[in-house]
């Protein structure tokens, strides 16, 4: 009986594995927006920082 009583330790080191489900998932065409999204974001933050950068250097 004792090998029936699991600790609670023991239980919670257990990681529950993600299952694909199509349905549920995001599709590659938003993943792919996402990702282009993102990228013109970084882009944007990383021309505006040059630019402060060159007018701190012009000053």
């Amino acid at each position: 009986m004792a090998a029936g009583n699991k600790s609670s330790e023991a239980r919670a080191s257990q990681k529950r594995r993600h299952k694909f489900n199509p349905k549920r998932d995001p599709k590659p065409q938003v993943l792919a927006q996402a990702n282009r999204t993102v990228l013109r974001i970084a882009s944007a933050v990383i021309v505006a920082f040059l630019v402060v950068v060159a007018i701190q250097a012009l000053w």
